[in-house]
């Protein structure tokens, strides 16, 4: 059994030395790690929601000046520069384009000179199709493997008596 290591010391550890603990010390540390993410997270929300409430009114003022209702405003606090940036995130519905572009196909336009189509297969669909629709897609599917993931837990066993 390895002793207890805290995360300042992984840091000065050799990755090689790391993957040589043993499993029960492995979890403590994804647990201590999991545990500080959860701290800093939250710190940081606490943080960013403090400065809007400082913030806020005056980055409002300064975009209605400057009319704009999205994008990045600067203004100097002291000696602090503040950069405040408001990015636009368009939704598009989905029905509704599906129509606009059959318009444009039916007029005999190019609907891709407007909009880029792009087309997804659910995976929970596509393994649960027959064979021989599978097959006709299967040519068009390419499977690439995502980051891997590991979550260690210690389990607790009881010791018979000796």
């Amino acid at each position: 059994m390895n002793a207890t290591i805290t995360l300042k010391q992984l840091h000065t550890m050799p990755l090689s030395d790391v993957a040589k603990l043993d499993g029960a010390a492995l979890a403590d540390l994804q647990q201590q790690a999991n545990a500080a993410l959860e701290r800093a997270k939250s710190a940081k929300e606490f943080l960013d929601g403090a400065i809007a409430r400082k913030y806020g009114d005056l980055i409002k003022q300064l975009r209605q000046q400057s009319g704009k209702d999205f994008g990045t405003v600067r203004f100097t606090d002291g000696n602090v520069q503040v950069v405040s940036d408001l990015p636009k995130r368009p939704q598009w519905d989905q029905k509704k384009l599906e129509g606009v572009v059959e318009r444009i196909k039916s007029s005999g336009e190019d609907a891709r000179e407007f909009v880029e189509i792009s087309y997804r297969v659910s995976e929970r669909k596509f393994n649960a199709w027959p064979s021989q629709i599978r097959s006709a897609f299967e040519g068009a599917r390419t499977v690439k493997p995502g980051k891997p993931t590991f979550k260690l837990a210690v389990s607790v066993e009881k010791q018979e008596a000796a």
